[in-house]
């Protein structure tokens, strides 16, 4: 797959100022053929009471990696939304970075899916999600 829309890491990362995944430290790392990855640190951001990773954190990564992945690989007059996102919760992560990786599972002209997973510092599975989202056309 090549991607529809003029990408590169800069451009990714500058989408996401004044932005949830920026007040969270979600950064865009790497693109792929038909894959994009980005980090996220585990800190006071991104901590739940316990001082784990908030299981709602990794769904925002999930989301925001879907959706950017999505919304880059259809044509300039159109776009993606997320409307279901699901997540489930492998392991724990109280410190360091998480690193996620959007892979298609569907592109079709209506509806896409992705598969993200998200992986610690030593490459241990945390976290895996999945986000349905609907095409749709600027007008």
């Amino acid at each position: 797959m090549s991607w529809k829309k003029e990408i590169s890491l800069e451009l990714l990362n500058n989408t996401r100022v004044n932005t949830l995944a920026e007040r969270i430290g979600i950064r865009f790392t790497n693109i792929g053929e038909d894959t994009i990855s980005a980090s996220m640190p585990v800190d006071e951001r991104t901590h739940q009471p316990l001082g784990l990773l908030h299981g709602g954190a990794s769904a925002a990564l999930v989301e925001t990696l879907g959706s950017v992945a999505a919304t880059f690989s259809v044509p300039e007059n159109q776009y993606c939304v997320g409307v279901e996102v699901n997540t489930n919760h492998i392991k724990s992560a109280r410190s360091g970075k998480v690193y996620g990786t959007a892979k298609p599972i569907h592109r079709g002209s209506t509806i896409q899916v992705w598969q993200v997973d998200i992986v610690s510092e030593d490459k241990k599975m945390i976290s895996t999600g999945r986000i349905t989202l609907a095409v749709l056309t600027k007008k």
